[in-house]
This record gives structure tokens, C-alpha cells and sequence, in this order.
């Protein structure tokens, strides 16, 4: 906009310039012949000055004599020359080009007039070229201005691009992520911030996994009074399972102790073979099916698929869909396991049966259709979450519930 603001007038005051330049050197010519015309008397002489003059000027010079002689180039006696009779000089324009007209007072014979007729290319004679030189000078002003501009962008945009690929990093969940403050001032403390956001977020998680593993931690001793209590019960078989449930208790803390304290300790991602921990989980419900007279179907495509989840949170997602089954469908009431590759990056858990099936709005922390604490899918879809999946809720093709865990496989 800046080049354009001034190459267009410039290019018109070079036209203007140039028109007024070819006029004023017809004018001059004009009155410079008119001092001869007013003094010479010899008719011969009088016509070879004319002659000399118009091999020499800008255009076509006519004089037109008082007695109604024209000399030089041949013209017509018209109102301007009329009105240049009178004793004013002027310029005229027409498509054609410009005409100056000078009067010449001879003594004793009356006035005389001088036309000289500049062409249209001579009064823009020149004018092209200062165009050529003045756009390729624009163009080049422009090309200019937006490399420079580009390269000023760029000190801009790159640590922008740079910050917004770190965030894209940071919710993936690689807390070691920073960033190089650089670019303008505004943008390196945007980095710096960025950096202490970090930061503060990783010390934030570590100090919230030492609590829960710490609080844990602690539930081991009435857990272990507990265990005590249970060992003086007199055997049985309320006593054994309660033992068993106490001995699932015991390393369900442990596992959340040690889930915790690894991931404070190196701040990594897990990684689980997805099918192989759903086949060795699936085993415990296989029994408890048998027991029931249930129909349990279990179909496990082994092809390695490992996803961001520690082993036990893997069977926490399996105990948590599959209790769901057991404990709100009758007895011998169907239900399938399935694990499956749907796309290379995507591995699905699905836990479905044949019961009455519920709401797909039901899936909330602590909301429930029944008399449960209603926290066991929204464990599931939390555990899914992290995991960078989801969670869905259909109807199986018997009218049950399916319950679908979509992951993504960690490369």
C-alpha cells in the first residue's frame, strides 16, 4: 500500500512533467522566432527563418502573417488563431496532442500569429520508460517488503508453532516437555511461563501420587487387623471368603502403591499387552461363571496391543464391567468378552450380556439404577480416559448392556 501511495502519483506527475516540458520548449521556440518575425522585412529571408525553425521544433510551426499568408507548415485560420490575434498567448489540448499560440506585433501591418502543434507522443515522449523503471522499482520494493515481513512473521509465528506443539505434548502426557523462549519479548516470557506451568503441573502429580500412595499405605494396618480378625473366625466357608476378599484387598493397595511410586519415581507412561492381561484376569471370572451356571464367552485376538495402563489398572477395567454383569443379572444369565484390533492404532474391550441392560446416561460418578454406589463405569471411563480413550454404552443384540472400552495402542 505504501509502494503503491507513491509509484501512482509519481508515475503521474512523470507524465505531467513531461507534457510540460514539450510545451514550454515550443513556447520557447515560439517567442524566440517571434523577435525575428517583428523585425525582419525581407519576405525571402522571413521564410527561411521559418523553415530553419520548424527542422528544429517540437512540432509542426505555422505562421500566420497579417495579410492572411501562412508560412511554414500548412494550417488553418481557426478561433484560436483569432483569438490569438488579439494579443494573447495561450495553450490549447485536444486528443490530437497541445497547441501554443504566440501573437507577434509587426509595425505597421498589424499582428501576427505563431502555432506551434505539439504531437500527442511528443508531449509523452519518455513517459513509458519512467513507468518501466517505476513499476520494476515497486516490484522490487514490495518483493522487499515481504521477505522482510516474512522473516518478521516468522520470529513471531515459530515460537508460537513451538509453544502449541509443546501443550499438544504436555496433554499427551509428557510432563518433560519445554520450550526455548525465543521470538520477541512477549513470546519468550509466554515460554518461560509455559516452562513453570510444567513444572508446577509435574510437582502437582508427584505430590498427588506420594499422597495416595501414602494414604494407601496407611490402609494396610486395619487391613491387616482386619486379615487377624479373620484368621481367628472358626474355617469355614464365610471365612474363606472373606480371606479371599481380604487377600484382594491386600493387593489392590499394593498395586496402587506401587502404580503410584513408579510413576513418581520415573514419571513415564506404562505400557500393557491389553489381550494378554485380559487373559490372565479373565480366568478368576471364568470360575465364578461356572459356579453361577453362566455362560461366559471370552474371544481374545493375542495380537500384541499395548496400551498406556499398568496390569492392574487393565484388570480393574475388567473386575469393574464384569461385576457389573455379575452382580445385576440373574445367575444364568449370558454374558461375552471380546478383545479386538479394530484399526492398527485402536484396540477394544467389550463386555456385553444378555440381562436387562441400562441407560447410557447412567455412566456418572455415582449414579446408578440400582442400589450400587454407582462408580464402577465412571472408574472405567476415567481408567479409559488417561488412557487417551473412551468409554460408550449400547445395547447388545439380546437387549443387555455393552459396554465398549476403545484405546489407543502406544507406539
Amino acid at each position: 500500500m505504501v509502494v503503491i501511495a507513491f509509484v501512482v502519483p509519481l508515475g503521474l506527475a512523470v507524465r505531467t512533467i513531461a507534457a510540460n516540458e514539450a510545451i514550454h520548449d515550443a513556447d520557447v521556440q515560439a517567442r524566440s522566432l517571434a523577435a525575428a518575425i517583428a523585425t525582419v522585412n525581407d519576405g525571402a529571408v522571413l521564410a527561411d527563418l521559418i523553415q530553419s525553425a520548424n527542422a528544429t521544433s517540437v512540432g509542426p510551426l505555422s505562421v500566420f502573417m497579417p495579410g492572411g499568408q501562412v508560412l511554414g507548415a500548412p494550417a488553418t485560420v481557426d478561433v484560436d488563431v483569432a483569438a490569438a490575434r488579439t494579443g494573447r498567448a495561450f495553450t490549447t489540448f485536444s486528443d490530437e496532442g497541445a497547441r501554443v499560440f504566440v501573437p507577434v506585433v509587426i509595425a505597421g501591418a498589424g499582428t501576427a500569429v505563431i502555432e506551434v502543434a505539439v504531437p500527442e507522443s511528443r508531449l509523452h515522449r519518455g513517459v513509458a520508460t519512467a513507468w518501466t523503471i517505476l513499476g520494476a522499482a515497486g516490484l522490487a520494493l514490495v518483493l522487499l517488503a515481504v521477505l522482510v515481513a516474512d522473516r518478521i512473521a516468522r520470529g513471531m509465528v515459530s515460537p508460537a508453532l513451538a509453544l502449541a506443539q509443546a501443550a499438544r505434548d504436555v496433554a499427551r502426557g509428557n510432563l518433560g516437555t519445554r520450550v526455548t523462549p525465543d521470538g520477541p519479548p512477549e513470546m519468550a516470557e509466554v515460554g518461560r511461563a509455559f516452562n513453570l506451568l510444567v513444572a508446577r503441573i509435574g510437582d502437582l502429580l508427584a505430590a498427588e501420587r506420594e499422597a495416595a500412595a501414602d494414604l494407601s499405605h496407611r490402609l494396610r494396618t486395619p487391613l491387616t487387623a482386619l486379615r487377624l480378625d479373620v484368621e481367628r473366625m472358626r474355617a469355614g466357608p464365610e471365612s474363606d471368603r472373606l480371606a479371599a476378599g481380604m487377600v484382594a484387598m491386600e493387593r489392590a493397595v499394593t498395586g496402587v502403591i506401587g502404580r503410584m511410586r513408579r510413576r513418581t519415581r520415573d514419571g513415564g507412561r506404562p505400557s500393557t499387552d491389553l489381550a494378554a492381561a485380559v487373559h490372565d484376569r479373565i480366568g478368576f471370572w471364568t470360575e465364578l461363571a461356572r459356579e453361577q451356571g453362566r455362560e461366559l464367552q471370552v474371544s481374545i485376538d493375542h495380537a500384541p496391543a499395548a496400551v498406556a495402563l499398568e496390569k492392574d489398572e487393565v484388570e480393574t477395567l475388567v473386575d469393574e464391567l464384569l461385576t457389573n454383569v455379575f452382580a445385576h443379572t440373574a445367575d444364568a444369565t449370558a454374558c461375552r468378552v471380546l478383545v479386538e484390533a479394530p484399526e492398527p492404532d485402536l484396540v477394544r474391550l467389550v463386555v456385553e450380556d444378555d440381562g436387562p441392560g441400562f441407560a447410557r446416561e447412567l455412566v456418572g460418578r455415582g449414579e446408578s439404577q440400582t442400589e450400587s454406589s454407582g462408580l464402577g463405569l465412571d472408574i472405567v471411563s476415567r481408567i479409559a480416559e488417561g488412557a487417551g480413550g473412551s468409554l460408550d454404552v449400547t445395547h447388545s443384540q439380546g437387549g443387555g448392556a455393552r459396554v465398549e472400552v476403545v484405546l489407543r495402542v502406544s507406539r
